[in-house]
């Protein structure tokens, strides 16, 4: 039974903090539901005084909340184990709290050993794609279809039934992976991943419209991305550089260094507009007050702000300007909080 859904949606092109919103605002639900993506995915948050990252366990489970990887997902079962006790490791308790739906495909050596092939799109090479084609073409395994007493850190679930056969009421967080920027469908196609990025893959986990609260959308106050697409950055930009410097932009999953470019207002208004954004949240504003230089895109062309306030303002006007779904807009000056 559910009470109310609220979605945790990234409106750039992944990392923008949609790990550490989920951290925390994780207490004030009964369940988290992580809609899409896989191991190509990562949170990298401070929980407890203590570094932690995940790749596909929902970040309820810090917090004692049962937590589901829904129908959206692939999982790396050999990946998601070693995470599980990667987190037992660090004093996390976990027994009892990780679910995977029985509809969740299975990502095996043979997706990872052929994505690894991959040299253009610059994929995390988790095996995400192959992995996805094979849902498509209906010859995928779904985790459902082995024998689940393999897997006794986790348990294998029907998520109808844990959403709708327990009459339990349920407040519930969808947490998403990657971001709006490479959507498969929306995003800048073929530097894509291969999942839906958006509300509706929320949605497709078993969720009710009309149950959804709020759509909490993710930025950054400048973007970055993680693949081979050499146009992302201007590299003689020596500002965009001390950025990437100052905000240790390094992938969680790879390890590799962001491009790193200039907040696009436009294409965010765009992410706004279709996922129905309630409350905006931006983060990183401390690295560009670090870095003192405040610039961004806005109706193609780029602007520069000569304080934080003025930027500021911009970015909020020309929001609700454009706009008909943000109720409040909310700026992030710490990596541990909101």
């Amino acid at each position: 039974m559910i009470d109310y859904v609220d979605i945790i949606v990234d409106l750039q092109a992944g990392d923008t903090g949609k790990g550490k919103v989920a951290h925390a605002l994780a207490n004030n639900y009964d369940l988290m539901i992580r809609y899409n993506g896989g191991a190509n995915a990562g949170h990298t948050v401070y929980h407890n005084g203590q570094k932690v990252v995940t790749h596909q366990v929902p970040i309820g489970v810090l917090f004692g909340i049962p937590s589901i990887i829904g129908l959206g997902c692939v999982v790396n079962i050999q990946k998601l184990v070693e995470e599980i006790r990667q987190l037992k490791d660090q004093g996390i308790y976990t027994d009892g709290l990780i679910m995977v739906d029985k509809r969740a495909h299975v990502v095996f050596g043979y997706h990872i050993e052929e994505d690894s092939l991959d040299l253009k799109i610059g994929t995390t090479r988790q095996g995400i794609g192959p992995a996805y084609r094979d849902k498509y073409s209906r010859k995928g395994t779904r985790i459902g279809d082995l024998n689940t007493s393999m897997f006794p850190d986790f348990r294998v679930v029907d998520i109808y039934d844990v959403l709708y056969v327990n009459r339990v009421p349920r407040r519930i967080l969808c947490e998403g992976a990657q971001g709006f920027q490479i959507d498969i469908d929306w995003g800048d196609y073929p530097y894509v991943t291969s999942s839906h990025c958006t509300v509706g893959s929320a949605i497709l986990n078993g969720i009710q419209p009309q149950k959804i609260r709020k759509i909490i959308g993710i930025m950054k106050a400048y973007e970055t991305y993680s693949g081979f697409k050499t146009t992302f950055q201007d590299e003689s930009d020596t500002d965009l550089q001390r950025i990437q410097e100052v905000g240790g932009e390094f992938g969680a999953t790879t390890g590799r260094k962001r491009k790193v470019r200039w907040l696009n207002l436009d294409g965010v208004i765009k992410a706004i507009n279709i996922n129905g954004v309630t409350e905006l949240i931006i983060n990183k504003l401390d690295i560009m007050d670090e870095v003192g230089v405040f610039k961004m895109v806005k109706n193609g062309n780029l602007c520069k702000y000569e304080t934080m306030e003025k930027f500021k303002a911009e970015v909020e006007s020309t929001i609700y300007l454009h706009t008909t779904s943000v109720q409040k807009i909310l700026w992030s000056m710490t990596p541990n909080g909101i």
